[in-house]
């Protein structure tokens, strides 16, 4: 009865600590597959400067339309006006009215209060200043179903002196402004605005409002023929 007793406490214990174990195992596993999930999510977040840039890729694609158009303007050549009308109208919306209002309001204003990189943030609102008003002139004149000679010289130096004035604006962006934000804030600042920022982009355009902005973009590239990226490989 004793030899019975002692292997019935025996076998309690084993049953208890393997309990134990199990229930151990079981948590450590959950804390371990919630930080993995956590790790995971976190990678696929976009940090501040990466969605600037990536808007920056759009602007890039849309001054190669400026360029095109300018070319059938400057050879006298026709194509389709919508197609201007059509990215200028998304300069407009989706690059000042948002993205560059995401910059002045954002990351201009952190800059200057930690007296960091001042001359260039001036410089860079001055230039939104300036493309703002370019737009205006590109919209109302490509609203015309027809313009004189004078009107497209005209057309032609305004798309001509937007484009040579943001490829340096936002090349000094991607190289320096954006570089250097990320030393001027906690982390926690940082990844609030990732938030924020991403939050702004589908209150303002939808869940899905950069693709479909380059859902747009690429529309209007098809309808100048430019679309295909390798027509643009030179022989060599």
């Amino acid at each position: 009865m004793e030899t019975y007793n002692q292997n019935d406490s025996n076998r309690r214990k084993f049953l208890q600590n393997s309990f134990r174990i199990t229930a151990f195992s079981g948590i450590a596993g959950i804390s371990i597959l919630s930080g993995c999930k956590g790790e995971e999510d976190k990678e696929k977040e976009v940090s501040p400067p990466e969605d600037l840039m990536q808007e920056h890729g759009l602007l890039n694609r849309i001054l190669l339309i400026y360029d095109t158009c300018n070319i059938h303007l400057v050879n006298k050549e026709s194509f389709p006006k919508e197609a201007l009308l059509n990215a200028a109208g998304i300069i407009r919306t989706f690059v000042e009215d948002y993205h560059e209002k995401q910059e002045e309001n954002y990351l201009f204003p952190r800059f200057q209060k930690a007296n960091q990189l001042t001359d260039l943030v001036q410089v860079l609102l001055q230039q939104h200043k300036a493309g703002r008003a370019i737009t205006d002139q590109i919209i109302q004149l490509t609203k015309s179903s027809s313009l004189t000679e004078n009107e497209n010289q005209k057309l032609s130096q305004l798309l001509t002196a937007f484009n040579t004035m943001y490829r340096p604006h936002e090349a000094r962006e991607d190289t320096v402004l954006f570089p250097a934000f990320r030393k001027i804030v906690s982390q926690h600042e940082y990844d609030s605005l990732g938030e924020e920022f991403e939050n702004n982009e589908h209150k303002i355009f939808g869940k899905d409002g950069f693709e479909a902005n380059v859902n747009k973009v690429a529309d209007i590239e098809k309808s100048l023929q430019i679309y295909e990226l390798a027509q643009f490989t030179p022989k060599v």
